[in-house]
């Protein structure tokens, strides 16, 4: 796919990105127009409608809730520059995917978290999006 830049500024750096709201998915087609290596986490049998912010991004279905996805998605997390993910505080923990279980096998990861209203506070555990 055509990027929208010829000045690739990123190109070298590695990002996984968890599909999810639309503030992860945008900031993900930003970094590949600049010219990042973005692989696109995707739930499995998501379908739907066709998503405007896969743009330049290369995409997996993951089960991050069964061990094999689990670990196939630690494997991609050791070989990423960047991660960022949409999900409410605790979520990627739960899932045993969080950073003490990413940072270890490559502690050089930007972890990044976009949440709505943060992780802490009285407006980080509801499922909100400040849109």
């Amino acid at each position: 796919m055509k990027r929208f830049t010829s000045l690739p500024f990123l190109a070298g750096v590695k990002v996984l990105e968890v599909a999810g709201l639309a503030p992860v998915p945008f900031a993900g087609m930003l970094l590949s127009d600049y010219g990042a290596d973005v692989i696109r986490v995707d739930q499995p049998g998501g379908g739907g409608p066709p998503d405007l912010l896969a743009r330049g991004k290369r995409s997996i279905a993951i089960d991050l809730k069964h061990p094999d996805g689990r670990n196939i998605f630690l494997d991609l997390a050791a070989k990423a520059d960047v991660l960022i993910e949409p999900y409410r505080p605790g979520v990627m923990e739960r899932l045993l995917v969080g950073p003490q279980h990413v940072m270890p096998k490559n502690p050089k990861l930007v972890y990044v978290r976009l949440t709505g209203f943060g992780q802490s506070g009285p407006l980080a555990p509801p499922p909100l999006s400040d849109y």
